[in-house]
């Protein structure tokens, strides 16, 4: 299985339209837009990120889209965020993307943000370096209600 990032292409956007509109995806992640099935909202949201200086990557298995990877946010306070679509779940490639992802972003810290129950990305998150720093909550729109969250610091 070959894991590869790259630059994002306007091809991957319906794919990652379609990857982020899967209830049980959604519901894991928790942390999602409001309305994850409003095209016109996702369309501006992708073209406001592609045009700031955060990381953005598509992530390739074999030479298909799976997912993204991202780091956005201001200098000292920058996040990891990333997206696998479920049929790809539990295979390691999660783990193989954020491994490069933070390879190719070498400033530190960088920070994560996960629910509490989503034993998958924690357990990605911490395979990469990234240790538990703090637990705060936050209103999951996915849920519909306020949950609790882990914050995790990738250091040095």
């Amino acid at each position: 299985m070959d894991v590869v990032l790259r630059e994002v292409h306007d091809s991957d956007l319906p794919v990652f339209f379609r990857q982020m509109n899967d209830p049980e995806a959604l519901r894991m992640a928790a942390f999602t837009p409001k309305d994850p099935a409003d095209r016109d909202a996702f369309d501006a949201h992708w073209k406001r990120i592609r045009a700031s200086a955060d990381v953005l990557r598509t992530v390739l298995v074999d030479g298909d889209v799976v997912g993204s990877a991202a780091v956005y946010g201001e200098p000292g306070e920058r996040e990891v965020t990333y997206w696998i679509e479920r049929a790809h779940w539990g295979r390691g490639i999660a783990t193989a993307a954020l491994r490069e992802l933070v390879a190719q972003v070498p400033e530190r810290p960088l920070y994560a943000r996960a629910a509490a129950d989503n034993a998958g990305s924690l357990r990605v998150l911490q395979k990469c370096g990234f240790r538990v720093t703090a637990q705060a909550s936050g209103f999951a729109n996915a849920r519909g209600e306020e949950i609790d969250e882990f914050v995790l610091a990738l250091d040095a």
